[in-house]
């Protein structure tokens, strides 16, 4: 299930929601126990091997390769 992270206007808690998609943009309260939460743009975070491109490195000389329109280009 997603989890999604509000922060609390009235205390500035920021607290995170596990819920359905089909609910993300639905209120959350605080647990303090405030109302006022927005929630917050979350980034995805990519870490260990899975983060290194397995895309060849460019040649020195430039020129050539490179990817356009989703299709490598030789």
């Amino acid at each position: 299930m997603p989890r999604y992270e509000f922060r609390c206007r009235a205390c500035g808690t920021t607290f995170e929601v596990n819920r359905p998609m089909a609910e993300s943009g639905a209120p959350a309260d605080c647990p303090e126990g405030h109302d006022d939460t927005v929630k917050l743009l979350s980034t995805v975070a990519v870490g260990g091997s899975a983060a290194r491109s397995s895309a060849p490195a460019p040649s020195a000389g430039g020129g050539g390769g490179g990817c356009c329109g989703g299709g490598c280009c030789g």
